[in-house]
């Protein structure tokens, strides 16, 4: 673990221009497609982000032993991807990668006729990973609430199968933007499907080799909407986002219309306006079941302006590098703000879990020291507070794992980090 980083602003209104990274999600999966593409193609716009590096170095790597660490897009896209690659690997992880589940994805690859075998405990990585044709079968049924990586793996394998795939997916389906993204990139490169129901057919195909270019990250967007939302007003010059984009998050730009900030895209991105003088809303509510990584950021702009929170579609939180919804609860408990679960019996008959969240961050008690529990985006969600009063980070170098640049982008905008 490294030093904490303090962080604060002097105060006044917040401008700047940056250029944000390229989109993890887009990266990994043009990463993947690439290493399934029999001519390959050239990647413009590869972010230098933890989880993208290691993603390329294992795609690239003859090593028998190949090791994930905390990266669950990463792990989750190998274990479909090795079945088709010659030998015997041992798929590993750090020790949360370890208690993050798999059996869904093993399961359905072995109705396949997937050679995988759990190195340890039942259901958990580490994976031993042998070569298989998976010509077992050409259909595989998956619960459609389960992690879209699992349900991306499977799509993009879907075409070098001998006899294709036939994905159904049982029941309401979570994260669709994350599965349209997926299936969006492999149309890219030139690869049809078409849906009956909710089954996905995928015919035998060969991918078409194509440059591409990485979009910038939206989920790193909303800390930048977050900033402006929690400063007294804003004027910010954000490049690299496309408007029409394959991203889920990007409707963070319609959330914090809510907040006062309005986006207007440009040649090279976007441009954020947040007027002097804008009152926040009493009550925010939304459903994150389609945009799961910009909850943490949410949350925490209706901490620092004192708005209601109202949220459902939380679910997949659980199980991320921590559980994010635990998590924030303990920090933002920090500067007085709490978040609960609602009793489900007050939810009615709809089934839904909401969280509700009350109470303006309050930092009477000096500057707030926050965990951030090996996750990324804990650190970058926190950090805008530091626009009301100075914050600090604990661990703050797990930003890596997506955004490495994300203090020196800060720093462009005046918002000083010092180590503590």
């Amino acid at each position: 673990m490294t030093s904490p980083l303090e962080i604060s602003y002097p105060g006044g209104p917040l401008t700047g221009h940056l250029r944000l990274t390229g989109s993890k999600s887009i990266a990994n999966r043009a990463l993947l497609i690439r290493a399934l593409t029999p001519d390959g193609f050239t990647i413009h716009g590869l972010a230098a982000a933890d989880d993208t590096v290691r993603m390329q170095q294992l795609l690239e790597s003859d090593d028998e032993v190949l090791d994930c660490g905390p990266a669950g897009t990463t792990y989750r896209f190998l274990t479909g991807y090795l079945c088709r690659r010659q030998g015997t690997q041992l798929l590993t992880g750090s020790a949360r990668m370890k208690e993050r589940p798999i059996g869904i994805l093993v399961d359905a690859l072995r109705s396949l006729g997937a050679d995988i075998t759990y190195a340890e405990n039942e259901g958990y990585p580490p994976l031993h990973i042998g070569y298989s044709a998976l010509d077992k079968s050409d259909r595989v049924s998956i619960a459609a609430d389960t992690s879209s990586q699992y349900i991306s793996s499977l799509l993009m394998l879907a075409p070098t199968l001998p006899n294709g795939l036939k994905l159904t997916l049982e029941g309401e389906i979570v994260s669709m933007p994350y599965i349209k993204m997926t299936l969006s990139l492999m149309g890219y490169f030139g690869i049809k499907h078409h849906w009956e129901g909710q089954t996905v057919i995928v015919a035998p195909q060969y991918y078409q080799a194509r440059d591409f270019t990485v979009e910038a990250d939206w989920s790193a967007a909303s800390y930048y909407y977050s900033l402006a939302a929690l400063s007294e007003s804003a004027e910010l010059h954000i490049d690299g986002l496309f408007q029409d984009s394959l991203q889920g998050d990007a409707v963070v730009k319609e959330l914090y219309e809510e907040f006062g900030v309005t986006t207007t895209f440009t040649d090279t991105g976007v441009q954020l306006i947040k007027p002097a003088g804008t009152v926040a809303p009493v009550l925010f509510e939304h459903n994150f079941v389609d945009c799961p990584d910009i909850a943490q950021t949410l949350m925490v702009t209706c901490a620092g302006l004192g708005v209601q929170g109202l949220y459902s579609g939380l679910q997949t939180l659980f199980i991320k590098e921590t559980d994010r919804v635990k998590a924030m609860k303990a920090e933002l408990g920090k500067v007085g703000v709490s978040l609960y679960k609602i009793p489900q019996r007050m939810a009615g008959k709809t089934g839904i879990l909401y969280f509700a969240q009350e109470g303006r961050a309050d930092y009477a008690a000096g500057t707030p020291t926050f965990a951030t529990y090996h996750d990324h985006r804990m650190a970058m969600a926190l950090a805008p507070l530091a626009v009301q009063h100075a914050v600090r980070l604990e661990d703050p170098e797990v930003v890596k794992k997506s955004y490495p640049d994300f203090y020196r982008d800060l720093q462009q905008l005046g918002i000083g980090p010092k180590t503590v």
